[in-house]
């Protein structure tokens, strides 16, 4: 969004106010064209982009979390996650935005076929401890956790660090629709013992949406209801 031109951006802000569903987050902070790691790294060109886009998604009241997946093959694990910590670190401090609400950047462990950085929650706690600020938080993905056959206790060792949570049935990577398709169960018990309280998304692809939608977020609810107990 931060690429829009103004004219742009307000017929993109139209289409959505007339949806009346809120922007609550966003995605891809940092474009593929711009490295992290590695040899090709352009730390002012990284300045310039992490610049306008926290400027313009200030000025446009639009929230973001990072996501940048790849590693250069000859580049270590090591490497690549001490090279995003420069960037992490230009990021401002999170301030409140409302008596009940603060905003985060969060780092979101995804399986790996899909990247070759952060793999797995423990691996993401450890890099947001690294990385020490307290607005980079993390991302627990019930489809990601499942797919590195990772146990979901891990996310009693994130904690506090856990800023938002996704879910997916794993096979197919559909929406969740019956509490016995998967072991959703020890996923909802993690998250009630560590009082999460914040959003859980279905981030999963569905035929039916008029369908579907509404008998996932009715199992979600149950499910989240009996592992409150």
């Amino acid at each position: 969004m931060a690429a829009l031109t103004d004219d742009e951006f307000e017929q993109l802000a139209g289409r959505v106010a007339r949806l009346h569903v809120p922007v609550a987050s966003a995605n891809i902070f940092i474009p593929g064209g711009i490295k992290l790691v590695g040899p090709d790294i352009d730390p002012a060109r990284q300045m310039a982009h992490v610049t306008a886009t926290l400027t313009a998604s200030a000025a446009r009241r639009v929230g973001g979390r990072a996501r940048q997946r790849r590693r250069p093959p000859r580049a270590g694990r090591v490497l690549a996650r001490r090279g995003r910590h420069p960037v992490l670190r230009l990021l401002p401090p999170s301030r409140p935005r409302g008596p009940r609400s603060r905003h985060h950047d969060a780092v979101e462990p995804l399986r790996r076929q899909e990247t070759n950085l952060i793999n797995t929650v423990r691996e993401g706690v450890a890099f947001v401890k690294a990385v020490d600020r307290p607005n980079i938080r993390l991302v627990v993905d019930f489809y990601h956790l499942s797919q590195e056959q990772e146990s979901p206790d891990v996310i009693l060792e994130a904690g506090a660090l856990v800023a938002h949570a996704h879910i997916a049935n794993p096979q197919g990577r559909v929406y969740p629709l019956s509490e016995d398709e998967a072991a959703y169960g020890p996923f909802f018990a993690s998250l009630c013992r560590i009082g999460y309280a914040g959003r859980l998304t279905i981030e999963a692809s569905t035929t039916d949406f008029a369908a579907q939608a509404p008998r996932s977020l009715a199992m979600l609810r149950d499910a989240l209801a009996c592992a409150r107990r």
